[in-house]
C-alpha cells in the first residue's frame, strides 16, 4: 500500500529550498524588482521543487487571469480558423492567452458563456453568434468582462462590434453570374433563423430582382452550414430545379455542392456555375479553383482583438463598432458560359 501523497509545492517550499524568505520568492513570481542573486536562486529552487503558481488563485487575487476567450460557432470551420489566426498573435503579443470555444450555434452555450465571465476565468471574450437573441442582448449589457461581438448587433447594443453585411456582397455575386449568361439561379443557404442565412437570403432576393429575374422555390434550400448539407441540398437541386448556377452561403456549402456535382458527372463551370462565401483557404484549393465572396475573415479578427485589447486598457471608452465590406473574389468556378 503507498504513502501519503506528497503535497503540492508552495511559495514556501520555495523559499526554504532557496534560503529566502517568503516575500523574496513572492516578489521574483511577480516580477517585482530585486537583486540578480535572489532571483537566481528563486528561480533554481523552483524548478528543483517543482513549484507550479496557482494561477486560479492568484486571478482571484488580481482580477487578472491572462486568458481571453474566443467563443464561435465551429472551431473546425475555415473561415473562423482565420480568424483564430489573426486574433491570436495579437493577444500573445500583449501577453494573453487564446482559449478557443465551439458553441454548435447553441444559444443556451452562448448564454452560458456570457455569465461565465462573472467567474473570471478569462480577463475577455470574442464573441461570433450566428443567432443574436433579446436574451443575448441583456446578457452582453450585464456582462462582467470587455466582449467584442463579431456579427450584426441590433442598433444601440453598447458593445463593441465588428461587423460584415454579407446581403450587397451575395447580390454583388448573383450579378456576375447573370453577366456569366445564368439565368436558373440556385441559392444554398443556412438555416433562415439565423443572422447570415437571413442575410443572404435577402441578397440573393436582391440579385435576382436587379437582373430581372423572379424568385423560384425549387431553386432555394435551407439547410445546416455544413459540407454533407451542401452535397444533399445540391443533389435535391439537380432533381427538382435544374439549375445553371448555384450560390452557396458559405464555402463549406460550397464544398459539398461541389462534391456532389462531380461525382454527378456535372462539369464545373460548363453545366453549372458555382459561387461561394467567405473566401477561405478551401476556396483557392479547390477544383475548379472557387469563386467566393470575401467577408474579410482575418481582418474582422484582427480589428475585433485591436478593439478588446483597447477595452482592457480603457474599460470606460465609447463602444466601437466596424464595417468591414465584402468583396468577390472571381475564379474559374464561375466562368461565363462558352468560355474555352
Amino acid at each position: 500500500m503507498s504513502g501519503p501523497r506528497a503535497s503540492r509545492p508552495t511559495v514556501r517550499t520555495v523559499a526554504e529550498a532557496a534560503g529566502v524568505s517568503v516575500a523574496s520568492v513572492s516578489r521574483v513570481l511577480n516580477g517585482l524588482t530585486t537583486n540578480e542573486e535572489t532571483i537566481r536562486r528563486v528561480q533554481a529552487a523552483v524548478a528543483e521543487v517543482g513549484y507550479v503558481p496557482n494561477s486560479a488563485a492568484k486571478s482571484l487575487k488580481t482580477r487578472h487571469s491572462g486568458q481571453v476567450a474566443f467563443a464561435m460557432e465551429d472551431i473546425g470551420n475555415a473561415a473562423y480558423l482565420a480568424m483564430v489566426r489573426a486574433i491570436q498573435p495579437l493577444l500573445r503579443e500583449a501577453g494573453y492567452r487564446l482559449l478557443l470555444h465551439s458553441t454548435d450555434a447553441d444559444v443556451q452555450d452562448e448564454i452560458e458563456v456570457l455569465r461565465s465571465l462573472g467567474q473570471r476565468y478569462v480577463d475577455g471574450l470574442i464573441l461570433c453568434p450566428l443567432r443574436v437573441t433579446e436574451q443575448h442582448v441583456e446578457e452582453l449589457g450585464r456582462a462582467t468582462a470587455p466582449v467584442v461581438v463579431i456579427g450584426q448587433l441590433p442598433q444601440g447594443c453598447p458593445v463593441d462590434n465588428v461587423r460584415v453585411d454579407s446581403r450587397p456582397g451575395v447580390a454583388r455575386a448573383i450579378e456576375h453570374l447573370v453577366e456569366g449568361g445564368r439565368e436558373r439561379i440556385a441559392l444554398i443557404d443556412g438555416p433562415a433563423d439565423t443572422v447570415p442565412g437571413r442575410s443572404r437570403y435577402l441578397g440573393y432576393l436582391d440579385g435576382l430582382k436587379a437582373a430581372g429575374l423572379e424568385e423560384r422555390q425549387e431553386l432555394v434550400a435551407f439547410t445546416d452550414f455544413a459540407v454533407d448539407a451542401g452535397a444533399k441540398a445540391t443533389q435535391h437541386l439537380l432533381t427538382e430545379g435544374a439549375p445553371d448556377a448555384i450560390f452557396a452561403a458559405n464555402d463549406v456549402l460550397a464544398m459539398g455542392a461541389l462534391q456532389t456535382l462531380r461525382q454527378q458527372g456535372v462539369s464545373v463551370p460548363d453545366d453549372i456555375a458555382v459561387v461561394g462565401m467567405d473566401d477561405t483557404e478551401l476556396a483557392a484549393t479547390a477544383w475548379p479553383p472557387l469563386s467566393s465572396v470575401s467577408l474579410g475573415a482575418r481582418e474582422r479578427g484582427q480589428l475585433a482583438a485591436e478593439l478588446l485589447l483597447k477595452r482592457l486598457e480603457d474599460p470606460g471608452r465609447p463602444p466601437e463598432w466596424i464595417d468591414v465590406e465584402p468583396r468577390l473574389v472571381v475564379r474559374a468556378s464561375s466562368a461565363p458560359v462558352g468560355t474555352p
